[in-house]
């Protein structure tokens, strides 16, 4: 079994619970004003296994589940079974903890503050992919389809726009500085894909025109 499907299971099992213990919840919920006044630093991590609703847990684990298995595959060829899965889980739950350090920043005095999920850690994997195989289409609603980076490009301008307005109760930055640090990571653990980017990214011109 692959670690992204325990990562998977893992999540799901975890949120189906707290959506039943909100004790756990309030415990485990990113709340940066608390984690600032009593040092519950763990919540960084906890915070992305649990999930607001359904909906909201199907699309972060269906995305995981597509994107996850390419990249742990990547890093497993680069690196060996044992360190690359090691260098896996440090883009997915590095993904999660970084991409709130902002929003930690942002929010540390505002009480009211909280959010949840693994979209950081999830942007994180995908942007990996993105870097690894930027050909391969990623589809929105099943039938708008772009390749990846295409994709990548309009998902960091949407991103960053719209974490710059707020009030949809989306934590978008967390998806911005996901993705940048899936990204970087990505490349400075496997240097070699960045020219392998740029020779995917022109055959596909090639192809087009």
């Amino acid at each position: 079994m692959s670690v992204t499907i325990i990562l998977i299971i893992i999540t799901v099992g975890i949120s189906l619970y707290a959506w039943q213990n909100q004790g756990l919840t309030h415990k485990w919920i990113f709340h940066p004003y608390a984690i600032q006044r009593d040092n519950s630093w763990y919540r960084f991590i906890t915070s992305g296994f649990l999930h607001a609703d359904f909906m909201h847990l199907l699309f972060n684990m269906f995305t995981l589940f597509f994107f996850g298995d390419v990249v742990e595959y990547v890093f497993k060829s680069a690196y060996g079974s044992t360190t690359g899965l090691l260098l896996y889980l440090l883009v997915y739950l590095g993904g999660i903890i970084i991409s709130d350090i902002p929003t930690y920043l942002k929010h540390r005095n505002d009480p009211s503050y909280r959010a949840l999920g693994a979209s950081g850690g999830v942007a994180s994997i995908v942007f990996s992919s993105i870097l690894f195989f930027p050909t391969l289409d990623i589809c929105l609603f099943a039938f708008l389809c772009l390749p990846g980076f295409i994709f990548g490009i309009l998902y960091m301008i949407y991103s960053y726009y719209s974490g710059k307005r707020m009030g949809d109760n989306i934590n978008h930055d967390a998806h911005f500085y996901g993705a940048v640090y899936g990204f970087v990571l990505s490349l400075a653990l496997v240097p070699a894909a960045l020219p392998n980017f740029f020779r995917q990214i022109a055959g596909w011109q090639w192809s087009i025109f």
